[in-house]
């Protein structure tokens, strides 16, 4: 590895894929499959794949410009699953604006959908390295997890008992296989040993599992003076972290309140968000997922130290997983 490598801050690494994901063109017919790709992936997003790819390519090489193409395909992959998962939940926000599915309907979103995965491929396929072979490998590993974890995600909606692990086995799919998928790549284009390659993947998928942790905290306890609706995961029942933890605390009487607290006719959103809030801070919940989160945190951090690259090199990866999992929305 050359002395004195250039190493890129993440806002100048994010900075320069926002330029290149703006000049990416598109077809303009049939305008109703192509303006909803451009429209899903429109400023608002926050590129922490791509980043991630980048910094990680960054750690080996320097010509980071070589490493916007495969960051493109995480990007475009990422921003399809938004699509689907929206048409799944029902969901008419994303970003604070309508999203695909409310825009467009239900077939378009499909379909749109179906054309991200499509170019997400193609710009994979660009991807100008001998390793193109095991990268193509890394990706579909990845995206395939992906969707292994949404589909366990739905399928605990039915189940009446979540297991912690399993949550967490969810979540590790779900969220922190693409960010773990990520770094890989990165890795494996910019020359990084074995050893490293598979450190780096270890190193997002804690920051990743973190991440996913933060956001079920911040779903009950964030301030929404800072953009963060408070008590969705709560109206809906949705088996969280924090629920789950609380199942596995509570007596059978408190059970039985984070059973039907959301189903309740006689309260209004605001109380059935307080009870359980209530409920949680009583069994000690929000500790206990925040323990969670720095374990995971400081774990993450740990593996940086065995990286086989000049410890300042690692300073701006640190940097992404603090700034990830110390936001306030």
């Amino acid at each position: 590895m050359a002395l004195n490598m250039k190493t890129y801050t993440n806002t100048q690494l994010l900075e320069m894929f926002e330029r290149h994901l703006s000049a990416m063109q598109t077809p303009s017919e049939p305008h109703r499959l192509y303006a909803p790709i451009k429209y899903g992936l429109e400023e608002g997003g926050k590129r922490i794949r791509p980043t991630l790819l980048m910094l990680a390519y960054n750690l080996y090489a320097e010509d980071v410009e070589r490493a916007l193409t495969p960051a493109m395909a995480v990007e475009i992959f990422h921003n399809f699953t938004l699509l689907h998962d929206d048409i799944m939940d029902n969901a008419l926000v994303r970003r604070s604006r309508p999203s695909v599915y409310a825009k467009w309907g239900e077939n378009v979103a499909i379909l749109s959908g179906d054309a991200m995965l499509i170019l997400a491929y193609s710009h994979l396929q660009r991807t100008s390295t001998p390793q193109l072979p095991r990268i193509f490998e890394c990706f579909n590993k990845m995206a395939a997890e992906v969707c292994e974890g949404q589909q366990m995600d739905m399928d605990f909606e039915t189940q009446e008992k979540v297991a912690v692990v399993d949550y967490m086995r969810m979540i590790e799919l779900k969220t922190a296989a693409l960010l773990a998928g990520s770094a890989l790549i990165g890795a494996i284009l910019g020359g990084g040993s074995e050893r490293d390659c598979r450190r780096l993947y270890d190193f997002a998928l804690e920051v990743g599992l973190a991440f996913q942790l933060q956001d079920d905290l911040l779903d009950s306890f964030g301030d929404e003076r800072l953009g963060k609706k408070i008590g969705g995961d709560i109206l809906e029942g949705k088996k969280t972290i924090l629920m789950l933890e609380a199942f596995s605390r509570a007596n059978e009487e408190q059970r039985e309140v984070l059973r039907t607290t959301h189903l309740r006719k006689d309260l209004s959103d605001a109380d059935k968000i307080s009870t359980i809030k209530a409920l949680y801070e009583e069994l000690g919940v929000p500790e206990r997922v925040e323990q969670q989160i720095a374990s995971r945190f400081s774990k993450a951090l740990s593996i940086l130290d065995t990286l086989e690259v000049e410890a300042e090199r690692t300073a701006e990866l640190r940097h992404y997983a603090e700034n990830l999992i110390g936001r306030k929305h």
